[in-house]
């Protein structure tokens, strides 16, 4: 918003350029490390996927995305959890369907 020198009206205020401020270690919050993202891929390995979780892909395999949503939304609490959650399950069972014509047995 750049100042008009008038002291009424929306832009009011002495006539001043604008500073460029560094950015805050604030404004990082919720960014994906590489570390993080790499521990969390290995106890996703490890671990498997939770019951709920299951049960979310098999609703997605019958075609059942809206009882899907609403089985992940009463487990996370929120309805945008819910629908971060089922397209997480979506984006895991597409990886598993690219990858299962690969796998040969010798």
């Amino acid at each position: 918003m750049a100042k008009t020198g008038i002291s009424v009206g929306l832009q009011k205020g002495h006539v001043v350029s604008e500073r460029t401020l560094k950015p805050r270690p604030a404004s990082r919050k919720g960014f994906l490390g590489k570390r993080v993202k790499f521990v969390r891929d290995i106890v996703r390995e490890v671990a498997g996927l939770a019951p709920y979780e299951k049960r979310i892909c098999e609703l997605l395999k019958i075609g059942k995305d809206k009882r899907a949503l609403k089985v992940a939304k009463r487990k996370l609490g929120t309805h945008i959890r819910g629908k971060k959650k089922r397209e997480e399950m979506m984006t895991l069972m597409r990886a598993q369907a690219s990858k299962k014509p690969v796998e040969h047995h010798a």
